[in-house]
């Protein structure tokens, strides 16, 4: 290359640029063969170009992280970072005089100059850096976190009902994203109401406004304040998300849960909101037997509400009645373009709610797969 990459020198890490480098630099038969082998594993040879971008938008590095954190980015970084885009466009459109592989165009023109890093500059200011722009949802799991590949695509439109249960938790969440007064959250409610999707549907809703969101699970609850403190770095908003939630007497991570619940205690600065799902409003399960042989019977009662008050924004999803689950099989019908008479879809629902032991959203949408998968292939439904 003309000069060694400073900025962007994470490209160096990247398997299938460093052998296109190495070939560039030694021009020998192993080298390219090696570069082409790879090249197609990666599913590149159609726009190289392309691949080699990707990995410069995708990069965390000094520029990226500065105008996710909404900073001026100082002229000598600013000078830096288009030396080494300049390095690697120069580089990469060297075509292949052999025809073994397409250079592609995404380092044109267009892509050059102080113009092109403003508006890389306005980019990662919205979506962040790095992993935070290819995922929006991931785990944390021994001390790092971890992308999900593929997160619930489920949209607020494809919920049906429910409509103040969803307008408390969107209004909270964009109190949280605008930086304004917010509290934790916990949804509460029978299996099957549409707690998880919910959460997942707002993460959707909000994501491009700089929402990402952290799974811990249950076990993990004692890196509460260590995953915060892992998350305050990053110029992002960040939905901390237990699901299912429910802790036994005594259990050592009910402290450090009311610790982390205090984050809307110090000045709504925090940029962690724990939102968490539960069957129940009272998260801890304690046995009657177990208080009644308490010395501090009250003071026990006291532990387990003060820990659901913790929580400033406690929304219940309860179950549909006959009326309301009716209402949501109709609206799904329709989504799915099912054409059948009112009576008889109503009637089949209700027998599928008996059949399966009752009615929830969750029925109601396996209810409607099934009829959709019947009548698609013009079969009578059957169950």
């Amino acid at each position: 290359m003309q000069h060694p990459l400073t900025v962007l020198s994470n490209l160096y890490k990247n398997d299938l640029f460093a052998a296109f480098l190495r070939w560039r630099e030694t021009g020998g038969e192993k080298e390219f063969s090696e570069f082409l082998s790879l090249l197609y594993r990666r599913g590149a040879q159609d726009d190289f170009s392309k691949y080699v971008y990707d990995a410069v938008l995708y990069d965390e590095n000094p520029y990226s992280v500065t105008c996710a954190a909404k900073k001026e980015p100082s002229s000598y970084l600013v000078k830096a970072f288009l030396r080494d885009l300049d390095a690697v466009r120069a580089e990469v459109c060297s075509a292949d005089p052999r025809g073994m592989y397409a250079v592609g165009k995404e380092f044109g023109p267009d892509r050059a100059g102080k113009e092109h890093a403003a508006k890389l500059r306005a980019f990662y200011a919205q979506y962040g850096y790095g992993n935070f722009i290819r995922y929006r949802a991931f785990q944390f799991e021994d001390g790092a976190l971890r992308p999900v590949e593929s997160p619930s695509a489920v949209q607020l439109s494809d919920l049906k009902n429910y409509e103040e249960e969803k307008k408390t938790v969107a209004q909270n969440l964009e109190n949280f994203l605008e930086g304004l007064p917010h509290s934790n959250m916990l949804l509460y409610g029978e299996r099957g109401t549409g707690k998880s999707s919910t959460v997942h549907a707002m993460l959707n809703r909000y994501y491009k406004d700089g929402l990402r969101l952290v799974e811990l699970s249950k076990e993990n609850m004692l890196l509460l304040s260590r995953l915060k403190e892992h998350l305050r770095a990053v110029p992002l908003k960040f939905i901390v998300y237990i699901d299912d939630l429910s802790l036994s007497a005594g259990d050592e991570r009910i402290s450090s849960l009311k610790a982390a619940l205090e984050g809307c205690a110090e000045g709504y600065t925090d940029n962690a909101m724990i939102v968490a799902t539960s069957n129940r409003r009272h998260i801890i399960d304690e046995k009657f037997s177990q208080r009644e042989d308490s010395v501090h019977a009250g003071d026990s009662m006291q532990e387990e509400l003060s820990l659901s008050d913790r929580f400033g924004i406690c929304v219940l999803f309860s179950t549909t009645n006959k009326e309301q689950y009716l209402s949501i099989i109709r609206q799904l019908a329709a989504d799915k373009g099912i054409d059948m008479p009112r009576e008889e879809l109503d009637l089949l629902a209700e027998r599928w709610a008996i059949a399966k032991g009752g009615r929830s959203p969750r029925r109601a949408k396996q209810f409607i797969d099934l009829v959709y998968s019947f009548t698609s292939k013009g079969l009578p439904v059957e169950f």
